[in-house]
């Protein structure tokens, strides 16, 4: 049986580069069942970020995982 990949949209604040965008992707890319992660970085903006996985995440997990790198969700 195969599963439906689901994509969960966020918007985190205060990345300003390609090490940030690196470090919030890294970080959620180890969340159980995320299989892609894509920012769209906007220095110093908010930037939005795709999450792929397997099945819906937890909304603290995703925020955790983006405060572990540094940064918040908006």
């Amino acid at each position: 049986m195969s599963t439906t990949p689901t994509t969960t949209e966020i918007t985190v604040a205060g990345m300003t580069c390609g090490h940030c965008s690196a470090a919030v992707s890294g970080e959620l890319s180890a969340l159980p069942g995320v299989t892609a992660v894509a920012v769209d970085l906007h220095p110093g903006e908010d930037s939005p970020v795709s999450i792929t996985s397997e099945a819906p995440l937890d909304a603290d997990a995703v925020r955790a995982a983006v405060a572990e790198a540094g940064y918040e969700v908006r």
